[in-house]
Parts: C-alpha cells; sequence; structure tokens
C-alpha cells in the first residue's frame, strides 16, 4: 500500500514525494498532521521540507514509522478553518500549525497534542496559560515579541533620518493593539509619531496609506501578523507607489520587494517545532513543554528597493545584515 502525502493550498494540489508506506516494526505507524499557511507555494515547500528533515534526522521518517499529512493554505481564513478541520479529523498523534491554525485546531481539539510554529502573543490570544507551563493540548514557538518594536523603529531611522510619521500596519486583534501600543511607546524617544493602519482587508489598508502619504516626511512599520503576511504583495506595492521607506517583519516581504526586514526566521521555527513533535511522540505531554522565544533573528536589506526609493543604506547596518539582495 502507498500513500502520498500532499501540498493542498494555492491552485491544484501538488504531489509532496514521500517513501512506501510500511508498518514500524515492533509498533505502529505514528501520525503527524501539519499545516502551513504562509502565502506561496515555494515557501511552504521549504518550510514543509525543513520540518520533515529535522523530523527525521530525530528518528522519525516519513513513510516508515510516522506518517506526515501537510496541507498548506495561502492564508484564506476558510481555507485555513478546512484544512484545520480535516487533519483534526484525521486523529493524528501530533498536530503543527502557525498561530491561526492552531487556534483552530484547538478550538477543534482539547485532546490531541498541538505544537505552533510561530503565534504572536500565545497567551494574550489564548493559546496557552503561561509560557512556562502552557497547561492543556498546546505548546510551540512565539514568532516574536514586543521589544522587537524599537529595533524597527531605529532601523527605519537609520535607513531614512527623514522620516517623523510612521504608518504601522497591524490587524485590528487584541495582538495587533498590544503590538501598536508598544511601538507607540518607543516612538517619542526618536523623535516619531506612529499612526495606525487596519490590515483587516486591502481596502483598509490602501485607504489608508492613500490618508497617511498626503502629509510629508513619512514611513512605515508592518508587523508579524497573519493578515499582515496574507496581504504582503498590496502592502509592499502601496509602499513602493507612495515612496515609504517601509521595515517589515520577516524575510520573505524583502525577496518580494519589500526594503528592509528584522525578525524571526520562520525556517527555524520549523526546525524547532519537529524537536517538541519528536517529544510529544516519545511520551511528554505538551502541556508541560514552556513555549519557546525565538533563537535565530535575520537582517535582510533590498539595495534595489533602496536605490528605487533613492535611499543609501549606511555601511555600518550593510555590514551587520545577514542578507543582502542586489
Amino acid at each position: 500500500m502507498r500513500r502520498r502525502t500532499f501540498i493542498a493550498g494555492l491552485g491544484s494540489a501538488a504531489a509532496w514525494p514521500v517513501a512506501a508506506r510500511a508498518q514500524q516494526s515492533g509498533g505502529r505507524m505514528r501520525r503527524v498532521g501539519v499545516l502551513i499557511s504562509v502565502g506561496t507555494d515555494d515557501v511552504a515547500v521549504r518550510l514543509g521540507t525543513q520540518f520533515v528533515q529535522s523530523l527525521q534526522q530525530l528518528g522519525w521518517t516519513d513513510g516508515r514509522n510516522v506518517a506526515i499529512d501537510m496541507r498548506t493554505s495561502s492564508l484564506d481564513s476558510d481555507r485555513i478553518r478546512a484544512f484545520a478541520a480535516e487533519l483534526v479529523a484525521l486523529a493524528p498523534d501530533v498536530l503543527v500549525s502557525s498561530g491561526q491554525g492552531a487556534r483552530l485546531m484547538q478550538q477543534a481539539t482539547r485532546t490531541i497534542p498541538i505544537v505552533f510554529a510561530g503565534a504572536n502573543d500565545p497567551v494574550g490570544a489564548g493559546l496557552v496559560a503561561s509560557l512556562a507551563r502552557p497547561g492543556g493540548n498546546i505548546t510551540g514557538f512565539s514568532v516574536g515579541e514586543y521589544g522587537f518594536s524599537g529595533k524597527w523603529l531605529e532601523l527605519l531611522k537609520q535607513v531614512a533620518p527623514n522620516v517623523t510619521r510612521v504608518a504601522v500596519i497591524r490587524d485590528s486583534t487584541p495582538g495587533g493593539f498590544a503590538e501598536f501600543g508598544a511601538i507607540q511607546n518607543a516612538a517619542p524617544s526618536l523623535g516619531m509619531e506612529v499612526i495606525p493602519v487596519n490590515a483587516d482587508d486591502p481596502g483598509d489598508i490602501e485607504r489608508g496609506i492613500v490618508a497617511f502619504s498626503r502629509q510629508p516626511n513619512g514611513g512605515a512599520v508592518v508587523t508579524g501578523t497573519s493578515a499582515t503576511i496574507r496581504y504582503r504583495a498590496p502592502i509592499i506595492a502601496l509602499a513602493a507607489r507612495h515612496r515609504l521607506p517601509t521595515v517589515y517583519p520577516f524575510s520573505l516581504f524583502v525577496a518580494e520587494g519589500g526594503l528592509i526586514s528584522y525578525g524571526a526566521v520562520i525556517d527555524d521555527l520549523y526546525r524547532r517545532a519537529a524537536g517538541y513533535v519528536d517529544r510529544i511522540l516519545r511520551g511528554e505531554k505538551p502541556g508541560d513543554l514552556p513555549v519557546q522565544q525565538i533563537t535565530k533573528i535575520d537582517l535582510v536589506i533590498n539595495l534595489k528597493t533602496a536605490k528605487a526609493l533613492g535611499l543609501t543604506i549606511p555601511e555600518t547596518l550593510l555590514a551587520t545584515a545577514d542578507e543582502v539582495i542586489q
């Protein structure tokens, strides 16, 4: 009997190669359900590959002693909800997803262990009781912390010293409001005024950016939420159209034309999630595994975008960048 794990999401389903299914010698085949919702096929495949390879290094080979059922979504809420329900219905030993998918999975099951590979403010979002003792059936890795807020503004000031007004693009969730508040607290020391722009849909973003851009000396900061990832293409296009120097939370924004990013390495989150899946498959309870903060942060700069905006990136900043896109 052969099984094909697949990625279903953007467009038609694509085959995900796996070994022939075989029963684990002396035990049953374990099962892991994975939902990756990042918005592009290439990033989803990369993250899925990182997870599968990391799990294999820990002794779990897909098709030999574990069956990995993987789904991807373009951050369409209905599709994420459907895939989350589908994976829960398979009754796997462990479920893996990012913040939004993990919340939906948690609503559907309080017994199947869940590992989230990236979530903003997991305590505030109600995913866990505390970072040290999550409790319940869920644990994982936080994608960011509010300490980033000041660093984002500092980077914006370094690359565009004339900026005094900053549009903060965030979604209208408790986490989004909290992150805006942290950025707002950091702004006065840098001589900046911050203005919130809702990212709940492309229309909100465009109206907010158009209104903001009517006055000079503007720049922008994009927070790391599911909404901003979902609408990153229009956000990047609006920043270019209105010539707004913009700092982003993840490198995928810069790879698609954004100016500069500072934040978690998403690949690392999925590699580390494999470690928690391994521990759960070997008998540990998710509620006893502490939520971990990010350990790897990348600074990525797009020099082509900087040139289009008429900006000169300081050599000191270029020297500290993890990646420079020419």
